[in-house]
């Protein structure tokens, strides 16, 4: 493998940590905000999170902050987003 693919791969591995953690904390902060009765993270802003590679962090702030729960596009639309992202993994892996 050459240096350059080497370093696209610790890009992208950074990416994918970063928009994770920030997603994971993001609903959280909803969670916290949604509690206190105050300005709200737009729902579009969260899926595009997760849409842009924090699908996993969403799944897992929507599990440890038990946030968006019961939304039916966030149920089943986080997991659709994490499916659809590791099937374009594997195409591109392929």
């Amino acid at each position: 493998m050459d240096t350059m693919t080497k370093d696209m791969q610790k890009i992208i591995i950074i990416y994918l940590v970063v928009i994770n953690v920030v997603t994971f904390f993001m609903y959280g902060i909803d969670k916290w905000k949604a509690r206190k009765a105050k300005w709200r993270i737009r729902e579009a802003a969260l899926l595009g999170l997760a849409v842009l590679g924090g699908s996993v962090g969403a799944w897992l702030g929507m599990r440890v902050w038990h946030h968006k729960t019961l939304h039916k596009k966030f149920r089943y639309g986080v997991p659709a987003i994490i499916v659809f992202q590791l099937l374009l993994v594997g195409y591109l892996l392929l």
